[in-house]
C-alpha cells in the first residue's frame, strides 16, 4: 500500500511565509493524487533546515517506527533539510526503505553525487560496526565457553522462546570473575546470551554482592 506522508517547511515565521506552505501542501497533494498515492498527513512547520530536532520531523520518525509510512513527499530535497541534518536524514529513511518524492524531480528524490558518496560510506561505516559489534559478543562467549562457562546450565530466567528477561543475573557475574573473566568481557557475554547489562553496572552489581559477603 502506497501510504503517505506530506512534509512542508519554511525557514522563518514571516506571515508571507505561510502561503508558502499552503501552496507546498496542495501541490504536493495534487501530486499525490496524480500519482495514486494515499495521503494519510499532511505536516507542515517553519523550522530551519540545518536543524534535526524539529517537531514535524520527530512526528513523521514516529510514524515511520510505527510502520505507519512509507512515502514521503516533499518539494525538493532543501525542504528535508539543510547540511549534516538534511544527509542524517536521507540515510534514516534509506535504511526503513521509505521512498522519498519530490516536485522538482517529479518522481524519486535524484540525489548529487556527492550526496549518494556520503550516504553509501555511511551504510559502510554501520555495516562494519555491526560485524565489531557481533566479533566482541562472540569473542566474549568464546572466551567464557573456553574457561569452563556452560551457558545452557548456568543461565537461569528463561522465557519463552528462550529470550532472558532484562535483568542482572547476579549469579552468573561471580562465576564468570571466578573464572578471571573482565567486567567488560562478563558484559558482552550477557549481552550475548540476552542481558543488555554495561560494563559500570555489572562492577557495580559485584562490589555490592563482595561486601555483603562475611
Amino acid at each position: 500500500m502506497k501510504r503517505a506522508v506530506i512534509y512542508c517547511r519554511v525557514s522563518t515565521n514571516k506571515k508571507e511565509q505561510e502561503t508558502s506552505l499552503e501552496r507546498q501542501a496542495a501541490e504536493l497533494s495534487l501530486f499525490a493524487k496524480e500519482n495514486g498515492f494515499d495521503v494519510s498527513e499532511v505536516v507542515s512547520e517553519k523550522a530551519s533546515g540545518f536543524h534535526v530536532d524539529r517537531e514535524g520531523i520527530l512526528h513523521i520518525l514516529d510514524l515511520v517506527e510505527k510502520s505507519e509510512m512509507n512515502i514521503l513527499l516533499v518539494q525538493d530535497d532543501t525542504r528535508l533539510g539543510r547540511g549534516h541534518a538534511k544527509t542524517a536524514l536521507l540515510h534514516h529513511f534509506r535504511k526503513r526503505e521509505i521512498a522519498i518524492f519530490t516536485l522538482q524531480d517529479q518522481g524519486a528524490i535524484s540525489l548529487s553525487e556527492a550526496d549518494e558518496m556520503v550516504l553509501d560510506i555511511l551504510s559502510i561505516v554501520e555495516e562494519y560496526q555491526r560485524k565489531l559489534h557481533n566479533s566482541k559478543i562472540k569473542r566474549g562467549m568464546r572466551k567464557a565457553v573456553e574457561n569452563g562457562y556452560m551457558p545452557e546450565r548456568n543461565l537461569k530466567n528463561r522465557i519463552h522462546g528462550g529470550r532472558s528477561k532484562k535483568e542482572v543475573p547476579i549469579e552468573e557475574i561471580i562465576r564468570l570473575r571466578e573464572r578471571k573473566l573482565t567486567f567488560h568481557d562478563i558484559a558482552i557475554t550477557l549481552k550475548g546470551l540476552g542481558y543488555d547489562v554495561s560494563k559500570a553496572t555489572i562492577n557495580r552489581r559485584y562490589q555490592e554482592w563482595e561486601r555483603k559477603q562475611p
